[in-house]
């Protein structure tokens, strides 16, 4: 897995591409983890690129929502396939993030 990193004004967003799974779960961790640090929390997550998540991942979602929840702020993510967004539903992971449809508008509700 490659993660693309870009900058729109104090918005960090991170574009996963492939599967989030076991060591890429990890890499995204990490990587997410360092982009909210540095961006005071402005970070998104776009998944149009990404074909599948596992249990590592979804835990990563969880860790890093938890993280920014307890500054009073979400983990924001967008481009969610409708495989993924069931996923994400039926495990309860959506509870730890905010929804969007594009990244503009993921960028669009930090102001």
């Amino acid at each position: 897995m490659q993660i693309e990193r870009s900058s729109h004004g104090a918005v960090t967003v991170l574009k996963p591409r492939g599967s989030v799974a076991l060591d890429e779960a990890d890499l995204l961790r990490t990587t997410l983890l360092e982009s909210v640090r540095a961006s005071m929390g402005r970070c998104v997550v776009d998944f149009s690129s990404t074909s599948f998540i596992d249990s590592r991942g979804l835990e990563t979602l969880v860790d890093v929502g938890e993280e920014l929840s307890s500054r009073g702020q979400a983990l924001r993510v967008c481009g969610v396939s409708a495989t993924i967004a069931e996923v994400l539903e039926l495990t309860g992971v959506t509870a730890h993030l905010d929804r969007y449809d594009s990244v503009q508008s993921a960028v669009r509700s930090f102001l």
